[in-house]
């Protein structure tokens, strides 16, 4: 089966492990969590947590609840972020956000809802006795790449950090934890699930680490391209820190380190490599996938 087919059918398989999820019509909240959550965008974090643990052979029963899980937390960070407290965002992938649909008191409960909804996920995922062990060291990635020194610690940053203070040390830190964090959390999870021995798990970490870095640096030169076009307001990104065109190198060199980090991996690994250079095809789209 070819690459695009093999994430295709674990795409379908997370979108319906996470309509399962959230099937409950139990009035207005639930509605509201699912407004957050469907239609998603290109699943990118559960994807990579199904991609690294099949590469260490670990069972989609096992990993699709931290799929679900990372994507919910995902989708909380976006209805947070979109508040008028925040970046004040009216819309999120082509639809009013959340806030507007529903009004920042529901917004705000929604996103408190995805977020406990994820961590009572990944407590519910069926493992044999052996594995306990992996599976609480799974969750604790998770909670420290979601939590104050991984995506909260990076969204403090971005709504503090001006951009006339903006250093290369600054603009990466800020990057690896408000949007790398999870990803690298996705990538680690199936290494751990899957038992990886250390060298296995650095070389995944490195991967997680600048797929990270690239994923947001794309995600910024998406957004220069809106900008352009007078969409959305200034706020400290790689654009403004070194300019589109540096930008753009930049990302071809951290899909490059990214794709080397693989290098001692097998054929097994293509999945992983696919979705590090599907990153390099920057074109004008949704934002925050």
């Amino acid at each position: 089966m070819r690459i695009e087919a093999r994430v295709a059918a674990k795409r379908r398989l997370i979108e319906e492990a996470l309509e399962g999820l959230l099937r409950r019509d139990d009035g207005l909240l639930l509605r509201a969590m699912r407004y957050a959550v469907f239609p998603g965008g290109k699943r990118f974090r559960p994807l990579l947590v199904l991609s690294s643990g099949a590469y260490f052979a670990v069972s989609p029963s096992l990993l699709v609840p931290f799929a679900c899980a990372l994507e919910l937390i995902h989708s909380y960070s976006l209805v947070h972020d979109d508040l008028p407290s925040m970046d004040n965002d009216d819309f999120r992938r082509g639809k009013p956000s959340l806030h507007r649909a529903f009004g920042e008191n529901l917004a705000i409960l929604a996103g408190d809802g995805l977020l406990t909804l994820a961590f009572e996920t990944m407590a519910g995922a069926h493992v044999s006795r052996n594995k306990i062990r992996l599976k609480q060291e799974a969750i604790r990635v998770v909670s420290r790449n979601a939590g104050v020194d991984g995506m909260v610690g990076g969204q403090a940053l971005d709504i503090t950090l001006k951009t006339k203070d903006l250093t290369r040390a600054k603009i990466e830190d800020l990057i690896q934890k408000k949007t790398g964090a999870l990803i690298l959390a996705a990538v680690e999870v199936g290494a751990i699930l899957g038992n990886a021995r250390a060298a296995e798990k650095q070389a995944i970490r490195e991967y997680g680490r600048n797929l990270g870095l690239a994923f947001q640096v794309r995600d910024d030169l998406l957004d220069a391209h809106q900008k352009k076009k007078g969409g959305l307001p200034e706020r400290p990104d790689y654009i403004v820190f070194a300019g589109a065109a540096r930008a753009g190198k930049k990302l071809e060199s951290l899909i490059r380190k990214a794709t080397v980090s693989l290098a001692g991996f097998s054929r097994r690994a293509d999945e992983l490599r696919f979705h590090a250079l599907s990153l390099l095809d920057v074109k004008p789209e949704v934002a925050n996938a």
